[in-house]
């Protein structure tokens, strides 16, 4: 992976001098990075139920309600862990009315064979992110970031993103703030490194901290 990673960002070096100045700032960040394996283990079906737990709130305030959910779970969340579970438990723990429609919603799909997330190494991006918004609750967002830290594939811009649209806002000195569609053209010239970019841009709005592996 070290290899990618010094290829992707001397590309984007050449690719765009904005990049070149972002890697001057902040080095080589680990765009793969899981916030929290040893919550979801190796199990790709509890990671996604991380990222649905985690959508719109803080990662302290997720974590909280993830490990409760855990815990009603008798462990790492599986498919027939969650469908165990009534509605009124799910609320307990601390999930919302939608969210524990959502994980339920996950938890049917993968358990009827709607969608086989253990095992999407060899489908392409695009038919992941088809597979997943299918499914009721995961949006583009949550299945972007599922492809980056969980299946951590290299060419993954998310393109409607806050953060990345604001820094491309201020690295590219734009007087508003880009609709998703122009940051997405943007990003056309950074393929197959878009993932190392968008990492790039989240670091970029906060304050520098060069990483080893800045130079080249």
């Amino acid at each position: 992976m070290s290899g990618d990673t010094d290829r992707a960002y001397r590309s984007l070096r050449r690719i765009d001098p904005v990049f070149g100045e972002l890697i001057a700032a902040y080095g080589h960040p680990e765009p793969f990075a899981w916030r929290d394996p040893r919550r979801t283990g190796h199990s790709k079906f509890a990671a996604m139920v991380l990222h649905i737990v985690g959508q719109q709130i803080s990662n302290t305030v997720a974590f909280a309600i993830y490990d409760r959910l855990m815990a009603a779970a008798g462990g790492v969340p599986t498919p027939a862990a969650i469908l165990a579970l009534d509605h009124a438990t799910l609320r307990a723990v601390g999930l919302s009315e939608a969210k524990s429609s959502y994980v339920r919603a996950l938890a049917d799909a993968q358990s009827s064979g709607a969608i086989d997330i253990e095992h999407l190494d060899g489908v392409p991006d695009d038919d992941i992110v088809k597979q997943l918004t299918a499914i009721r609750g995961i949006g583009t967002w949550s299945a972007e970031m599922f492809l980056v830290f969980n299946l951590h594939r290299p060419d993954v811009l998310p393109s409607g993103d806050l953060g990345i649209r604001t820094a491309v806002q201020r690295q590219w000195r734009l007087d508003e703030l880009p609709p998703p569609k122009d940051v997405k053209a943007r990003g056309e010239l950074w393929t197959p490194w878009r993932t190392y970019a968008a990492t790039l841009l989240w670091s970029s709005l906060g304050p520098p901290t060069p990483v080893a592996g800045s130079s080249g």
